[in-house]
């Protein structure tokens, strides 16, 4: 068998990812909502017409947000694939997972206000 080319791996791999991106919109609930939420702030962006600077805070929080999600996604359901019973060590290992998601909400949530505040009580 012949092996494949680069473009066509890459193809393969970019075909992959949507893949992902559409299971993890289509199946968890939190990056549905997380979703919503970075439509709403983008429609701010538009409506508060922050600035260049203040896109690339925001879109990077949102992207944070939504990849470490997607990554304490995967944490998730590899652990319970290993473990699918209760274990104090797997449950460590998802507490820790959903607290570096807990850590860049907070942060992304600040970077939200310090944006919006100056904009709405002007």
């Amino acid at each position: 068998m012949p092996k494949e080319s680069f473009f066509i791996n890459r193809v393969k791999s970019v075909g992959y990812a949507f893949k992902g991106l559409f299971l993890l919109l289509r199946t968890e609930a939190s990056i549905q909502i997380q979703f919503v939420i970075a439509i709403i702030m983008t429609f701010a962006g538009f409506y508060y017409d922050i600035s260049a600077n203040e896109w690339i805070a925001q879109l990077l929080a949102i992207g944070l947000v939504m990849g470490i999600e997607g990554l304490n996604t995967a944490v998730e359901k590899i652990s319970d694939y290993i473990q699918p019973e209760v274990d104090p060590k797997i449950g460590f290992i998802k507490d820790v997972s959903a607290g570096a998601v807990m850590m860049v909400s907070i942060i992304a949530s600040i970077v939200g206000l310090i944006i919006y505040i100056p904009k709405i009580w002007v």
